[in-house]
């Protein structure tokens, strides 16, 4: 063995790898079909596997597609989350979480198609995922939202209610951004939506005016 060799991977670290492979060819194929029309049998040929690999770590297509919400969203979460943590305003801290969920978007359609499209169009039996994303980014927001309360920065409001209005207005902008053939650049609409989700709170016009993430002295 050469000395820049490592000790072969475990069972544990090849299984582990075998999942993450099917979980990337899976992505790729509900991303290029959509979910109902993707079978097994495409994912299994994108994974270079069997199905009865596929089935060995995951029992249903239900259950991979579960997962890839679930991960797909956890990685987003993490984004926003170092984003958020660059910032020291509560206004600035707010306003990262909306640009850094759209401009992610933006750059990854695919991603975006799998969240806001397909999770809500593969029926009533992901209407818990679906509705479990849209809770977790509108409690994240709500949770801005009442540092800026805290802090002054924005009149008391419900901001669980809020979170929720603020969530569901970047869902339909994402929305139908994703169901246009030929559409404009996603972030073109970002000034926009930033002003008018910044004025419902009442930040004030000057706040607004001063350029996104950064405070207004």
């Amino acid at each position: 063995m050469s000395r820049n060799e490592g000790p072969p991977p475990t069972q544990a670290e090849r299984s582990r790898a075998r999942r993450e492979q099917i979980l990337d060819a899976a992505f790729h194929a509900f991303t290029l079909r959509g979910y109902r029309d993707t079978a097994m049998d495409e994912i299994a040929s994108a994974a270079e596997t069997s199905k009865g690999g596929i089935y060995f770590h995951f029992p249903t297509k239900e259950a991979i597609f579960r997962e890839l919400v679930r991960t797909t969203a956890d990685r987003l979460a993490a984004k926003v989350e170092r984003a958020v943590a660059e910032q020291t305003d509560p206004i600035g801290r707010a306003d990262a979480a909306l640009r850094t969920v759209l401009l992610t978007f933006a750059g990854h359609r695919t991603m975006a198609r799998l969240l806001f499209v397909d999770a809500m169009s593969a029926g009533r039996v992901f209407n818990g995922e679906t509705n479990a994303l849209h809770d977790r980014f509108a409690g994240m927001i709500a949770g801005y939202l009442d540092e800026a309360v805290e802090a002054g920065a924005i009149p008391p409001i419900d901001t669980a209610l809020t979170g929720v209005a603020w969530f569901g207005a970047l869902n339909e902008v994402v929305a139908r951004w994703l169901l246009v053939e030929d559409p404009q650049p996603l972030e073109t609409v970002y000034p926009t939506l930033r002003a008018l989700l910044l004025r419902s709170v009442g930040v004030d016009e000057a706040r607004i005016a001063g350029a996104p993430g950064r405070s207004i002295t």
